[in-house]
This record gives C-alpha cells, structure tokens and sequence, in this order.
C-alpha cells in the first residue's frame, strides 16, 4: 500500500502544480531583470520539499465529502504548499534559523551570496530583507492559486472565509510565539497552557484543521461533517506539533533537517519546556533556566537538557498528550460521515502526522 501521502498520486501532482506556477510567476518577473533570479531560486528550492500535508488534508477533505478526483482539487490543494513557505520562510526570518530542511535557510542564502559578490551595506540586513519579501511573494501566490484553481465560483466563495481566516489567525499566532519568547514567568508566562495556545493557533489549525474545512466547504460538506472535521483536525494538528517539538530536541539531524538541539539553542518555549517547569525540580529548572536559548549551546548542553526534559517526565507527559489528542482524532473521524476512500487516508494521516521518526 501506498504511504498516506501518496494515494492518487496526490505528491507528485501537487509538486507539478507549484512548478508550473513558479514558471509563470517568474516570467511575469522577467521584465525586472536577472537580479530577482537567486531570489525565485531560492523560492523554488523551499519549495521543492516537505511532505506535502497541508495539500493532502484539503485534497482528502474534499473526497472524504463527496467531491471527485480531478485536477481543479489539486490546484487548490496546492496553494496551502505556498502558504506553508511564506509562514516557513517569515518564521526562519523571526528564529534566525541556520537551516530548513538541511539547507541554508533563505535570509542565510541571500546573506551569502551579497558576500560573494562583495555587495555594499549590511550582508545579513540585505537577507533578512530578501526572506521577508520571498515570504511575501508567496502570501500574494497562494492567493492566486486558491482564486484561480479552476473550481467554480460558488464553491470557492464558500470555502474564501476560511481560507482567509487560516491566514489572519496563523500571523496572529506568529505573534504570539513571539511574545511567548520574552515574557518571563514572573509575568506569566512559559506555561503549558500557554505554550498550547501558540501550537493551536500558529500550527494546528493551518497545518490541518482550515486545510480540511477548505477542502469539505469546497465540495458542498454539511455543517455537521464540518464540525467533524474540526473535531478530527485540531487535536491532530496539535499532536503533529507537539511531535516536531519533540523531533527538535530528540530527532535524528538526518530526517528533520535540523542540527540536533536547534531549537534548544533558538530558547524555543514549547510544552516540553513548560512540562520541565511544571514537573521538575529547583536543579532541573535551573540547569534549564542556564542553558536554553543559548546560541553557542554545544553537544553537551544539548545533552543536559534532554536529560531534564527525560527525567523530570516532561517528555512522558508529552508523549501522552500525542496519543490522546490523535485518539481524540481518531474518534471524531468515526463519526464523521466521511465517505471512502477519504475516509481510509484520514485515518491513516493520524500516524503519519505524529509518527516517531520524521
């Protein structure tokens, strides 16, 4: 059997899909010059990877619904693949993020090459300008390919008010990750509740639960398998969070495209730290409180911290939580109505969404 992902070919298609658009988007660019051309490559590269889970949730909402197979789906499902790069690319901007994907991530790109071309000004200024405008870009294309999909009218005026609230609430949670960043705990902050918040609002509902709702408005679904999928999609866009949380600090550098404890040295407050806080001891605290967020934190840092995060059970508590957000998905999708095959795949992108090793 086919991985989930990869059922009718979904995959390949939505990646000729971005292709193609990339291809016309750079020929209306091609008026401006050569310069803009390391700019659309390092679009295209960002691009050209990733699992493609966002595509499948809105393809498979829109089958699970009723809807047929056709081309026009995956067009449509295609542009939360570019919604995806305009959040990875801002975001990477945000973390100061080596990396994406095993690669230099793009405001890094940019960076060198105005040193290899011995360009006036601030290298790094120059790509971090770069990446916000790339991020940009892709906001205005997935737009385009959402409006222009080949779907009717109707359906697309159905399904427009979600889509636009995916992206208000995904910046919104942007935000709010960011504040996460800096508020100490003298004023309230590093909770676990909070630290959900944030995985509710800048993942779960854009990685999974808005991509499926799209996906069903698009083919007509009633208001009751909406709610189902709501249902089905938030606890299982949470957990899939909650796993690349887990993947950051914990995950082979090979499979996440990350060296090991990025997120760590970036001080990012995820529920694992916020567990750590909750359940550990003074010295378990402090060893925290000395060495997240640390850019120069070295193997041993890293070690030291996925020993507290191992011994004081946050790292338990985490893993419950997984298994009991993806049953509470599994049980909304009983429910459902969802029709077949959709019904097979969604059931299946459970694990794949919270699988251990990638």
């Amino acid at each position: 059997m086919p991985h989930p992902l990869d059922v009718e070919d979904l995959r390949s298609r939505v990646h000729k899909v971005i292709d193609d658009h990339l291809s016309k988007q750079a020929a209306q660019l091609e008026p401006l010059g050569a310069d803009l051309v390391p700019l659309l490559e390092a679009i295209a590269e960002l691009v050209s990877g990733g699992k493609r889970l966002r595509a499948a949730f809105c393809y498979w909402g829109w089958r699970a619904a009723g809807g047929a197979d056709c081309a026009q789906i995956v067009h449509a499902a295609a542009a939360f693949e570019i919604f995806q790069a305009a959040a990875l690319l801002h975001d990477d901007v945000m973390d100061a993020s080596d990396t994406r994907r095993g690669l230099p991530a793009a405001h890094r790109r940019m960076a060198a090459l105005h040193r290899e071309n011995g360009w006036d000004g601030d290298a790094d200024r120059f790509g971090t300008a770069a990446a916000i405008l790339a991020g940009d870009l892709c906001l205005s294309w997935c737009d385009d390919l959402f409006s222009h999909s080949g779907l009717t009218v109707e359906a697309v005026a159905r399904a427009r008010p979600t889509f636009d609230l995916m992206r208000t609430q995904l910046m919104g949670g942007q935000y709010l990750d960011v504040m996460e960043q800096v508020l100490p705990r003298r004023s309230g902050g590093g909770t676990t509740a909070r630290a959900r918040r944030v995985i509710r609002y800048k993942s779960a509902k854009y990685s999974v639960e808005h991509p499926l709702l799209v996906g069903g408005l698009l083919a007509g679904a009633s208001p009751a398998q909406l709610a189902a999928y709501s249902a089905y999609g938030l606890p299982l866009g949470e957990a899939f969070q909650l796993r690349d949380d887990v993947l950051g600090v914990f995950g082979d550098p090979a499979q996440t495209g990350k060296p090991a404890g990025d997120d760590l040295r970036e001080g990012k407050r995820t529920v694992l730290v916020a567990e750590v806080v909750s359940r550990g001891t003074a010295a378990q605290i402090e060893v925290l409180d000395s060495l997240l967020g640390r850019a120069e934190l070295n193997p041993a840092g890293v070690d030291a911290l996925r020993e507290v995060m191992v011994d004081s059970g946050a790292l338990a508590a985490v893993e419950q939580l997984i298994d009991e957000l993806a049953a509470q998905s599994a049980d909304a999708l009983e429910g459902s109505g969802a029709q077949q095959p959709g019904l097979t795949v969604l059931s299946e992108l459970i694990a794949a969404a919270t699988a251990r090793t990638s």
